[in-house]
């Protein structure tokens, strides 16, 4: 599922993400330096969100104290969170037995 982030103090306006299973699977930014941004984007595509989050936080462009990196660790920062929020919520809800992909819980049976 597609997550859309709205940045703050860069040029790129949003970021729209998703995470599935802890891994990047895509990453499109609006606005802001369009080579630069299609390159980090490829390599963090497939990457574990938190170990991006990790090597692009605290990124500064010219003194602004932010960049679309480290804006783009922002969103995964939120974005985990509202995933595991969202499957919480779901199994709370007891929409979710805890043997799926959804909750990210397992309990050895293999989903259909």
């Amino acid at each position: 599922m597609m997550y859309r982030y709205k940045t703050r103090g860069t040029c790129s306006v949003y970021i729209d993400l998703d995470i599935e299973d802890g891994v990047i699977k895509d990453v499109i930014f609006h606005g802001g330096c369009d080579g630069n941004l299609k390159g980090i984007s490829k390599l963090v595509k497939g990457m574990n969100a938190k170990e991006a989050e990790e090597k692009l936080d605290g990124i500064d462009c010219n003194g602004k104290g932010t960049s679309c990196p480290d804006q783009l660790a922002n969103a995964i920062r939120l974005v985990t969170a509202q995933i595991q929020a969202e499957q919480e919520a779901a199994k709370a809800e007891g929409g979710c037995t805890g043997c799926c992909s959804s909750c990210g819980s397992s309990c050895g049976a293999q989903e259909a």
